[in-house]
C-alpha cells in the first residue's frame, strides 16, 4: 500500500492578484446579483430614486462581501491518500481512501472534496463534507478501474469552499499526489516441464544440492592464491600433496523471456490487440517461472533487459523474487512499441549462450527476422516461441482451407531450428497454449529428429 504524504490547503491572503482571484470565484448567482445591483444603481441615478439606489448597493455589496469572506477563510486542514492496492492488474479495481483532518482550533464550514483522476480511471470523484469539528477527521473512499495498463497520477486533492449564500466558490489544492500502476493481466499457468529445464538447470539443481551440498567436495590440487581454509586434509594425506575443495556453486535454473515490441510486428490497438496479449503472456510466464524457482529476466527486441543487475543479469529466485517480479511488472506496465525493425540487438545479448530456457513472444516476422530468431535457438538449453498470427488478430477467422501462408512458413522454419513453436490466434488462452507447447515438445522428443535432440531434457 502506498500512503500519500499529508499536505495542507491554505490560501495566502497576501498573494498577488488576490482581488482578481476572489472575483473570479463568483458563481452564477453571485454574478447575477452583481449585475442586478449595477443595473439598479444606474436606473436609480437616471430616475432619481434613492430607495432603488439602496437596493442596488445592497445587491452589489452582498456578493463582494461573500467573495472577500471566502477568500480570507483560513481553514487549516490536512489530507492524505491511500491506495489499496497500489499495483493492480488491468481490468481490476483499486480503492482510494481519502482522509481529511482539521488541524486548526476552529470548526470548518461546508467543504466539497474533489480528487483529480485521469479520465481512463473513471469519473472525477466529489464528496460533500459537513462541518468538521476542531481536531476532527473525515474519511471517504472511491474506486478506480482501467482496462489499459500504465502509470496514472492521482491528485492533487482539491477543496472547494462556498459561502452560505452560494455567491462565491473558491478551489484550493494540496500539493501531493500518488501514482496507481496498472500492470498487465497475469494468467495462472500449469507446472508443465518444458525443454531445457533439466539441461544442467532445473531439477538437477536440487539433486546437486542434495548430493554435494553448497560446495563440490571433489578436491583439486592447490594453486597459488587459494584460501588455506579450503584445504581438504583427507585428500591431502591420501595423495601426498596439498589438495583444496572446489568452490563451484550448483547452477541455478534460468529463464529468459523475450518480448518483441517492434511497432511493425503488430497491427491493431486497444486492450484486446495482439501486442497487449503478448505483454500479458510475457507477464504470466515471468511470474510463473519465478514461482517455479527459476532465475529470470525480461529481454526486449531493443536489447534491454530487466532487472539486468548482477554478473549474469538474472533476477534471483527466493527472497528477492517478489521485488524482481514487481520491477518487471512495473516495466511491462509502461512498455510500448519500439522503433526497431529487427531482432539483432536481442540476438547479440543472447550470443553468450547458456541461457537456460528461452520463452519468446514474437509478432510478425519477415524471412530475415525469422532466420535471426532461428539462430537464437542455438544459444539456449530449450526454446519455446509464441508466434502471433497477425491476420487472425485483425479479421474474423474463416473455416476455409487455405494454402500455407506466411505464418505457417515461419512456424516451420522455427521448428526446424529446434524451437517449440506455437501459433497464437485471436482470443487464445495462455493457459491452453502453455499446455499445447508442452504437448508439442513431447511430440518433438518422440520423433527423434534433430529438433528432438535440441529440446530433449
Amino acid at each position: 500500500m502506498t500512503i500519500g504524504a499529508a499536505g495542507q490547503a491554505e490560501a495566502d491572503p497576501g498573494e498577488k492578484g488576490g482581488a482578481r482571484t476572489a472575483l473570479a470565484g463568483l458563481t452564477t448567482r453571485g454574478r447575477s446579483f452583481l449585475a442586478a445591483g449595477v443595473a439598479a444603481a444606474i436606473c436609480a441615478y437616471v430616475l432619481g430614486q434613492p430607495d432603488l439606489l439602496r437596493v442596488g448597493l445592497l445587491l452589489i455589496v452582498l456578493p463582494l462581501v461573500c467573495a472577500a469572506v471566502v477568500y480570507r477563510t483560513r481553514y487549516r486542514v490536512g489530507g492524505s491518500r491511500r491506495l489499496s492496492p497500489a499495483r493492480v492488474p488491468a481490468g481490476s479495481e483499486a480503492r482510494v481512501h481519502l482522509r481529511m483532518d482539521n488541524v486548526s482550533r476552529l470548526p470548518t464550514g461546508l467543504l466539497m472534496l474533489q480528487d483529480r483522476v485521469p479520465y481512463v480511471l473513471g469519473p472525477r470523484p466529489r464528496f460533500v463534507l459537513d462541518r468538521v469539528e476542531a481536531g476532527g477527521r473525515r474519511e471517504v473512499s472511491y474506486r478506480v478501474r482501467s482496462d489499459l495498463r500504465g502509470r496514472y497520477p492521482l491528485g492533487p486533492l482539491q477543496l472547494r469552499l462556498n459561502d452560505p449564500f452560494g455567491m462565491c466558490e473558491l478551489t484550493r489544492s494540496f500539493s501531493t499526489y500518488d501514482t496507481l500502476t496498472v500492470v498487465p493481466r497475469v494468467e495462472a499457468l500449469p507446472p508443465v516441464r518444458l525443454g531445457g529445464e533439466a539441461k544442467g538447470y532445473g531439477d538437477g539443481r536440487q539433486r546437486s544440492l542434495a548430493l554435494a551440498g553448497e560446495d563440490d567436495a571433489i578436491p583439486r590440487g592447490y594453486r597459488y592464491g587459494d584460501d588455506l581454509r579450503r584445504v581438504h586434509w583427507r585428500s591431502t594425506a591420501r595423495y601426498g600433496e596439498l589438495m583444496v575443495r572446489r568452490e563451484e556453486q550448483p547452477q541455478r535454473s534460468r529463464c529468459t523471456v523475450l518480448l518483441d515490441t517492434r511497432g511493425i510486428a503488430y497491427r491493431g490497438a486497444g486492450p484486446d490487440s495482439a501486442f497487449e496479449w503478448a505483454v500479458s503472456g510475457a507477464a504470466s510466464v515471468l511470474v510463473h517461472m519465478l514461482e517455479q524457482g527459476f532465475s529470470v529476466r525480461l529481454l526486449t527486441d531493443t536489447g534491454s533487459s530487466v532487472p539486468g543487475e548482477g554478473a549474469d543479469g538474472f533476477a534471483k529466485s527466493g527472497q528477492g523474487s517478489a521485488d524482481a517480479a514487481g520491477l518487471m511488472m512495473d516495466t511491462l506496465a509502461v512498455i510500448d512499441h519500439s522503433d526497431g525493425t529487427g531482432l539483432s540487438l536481442a540476438y547479440d545479448v543472447l550470443r553468450g549462450g547458456h541461457e537456460g530456457l528461452l520463452v519468446a513472444f514474437l509478432g510478425g516476422l519477415d524471412e530475415d527476422e525469422a532466420a535471426v530468431a532461428a539462430k537464437m535457438r542455438q544459444r539456449s538449453g530449450g526454446a519455446v516461441v509464441f508466434l502471433l498470427d497477425g491476420d487472425s488478430w485483425v479479421r474474423e477467422p474463416i473455416d476455409v482451407p487455405r494454402p500455407m501462408n506466411r505464418q505457417e512458413e515461419r512456424l516451420r522454419m522455427l521448428r526446424e531450428a529446434g524451437w517449440t513453436a506455437v501459433s497464437v490466434p485471436r482470443g487464445a488462452s495462455m493457459d491452453e497454449l502453455w499446455r499445447q507447447a508442452d504437448r508439442e515438445r513431447s511430440g518433438v522428443v518422440t520423433s527423434g529428429g534433430p529438433s528432438g535432440r535440441g529440446a530433449e531434457s
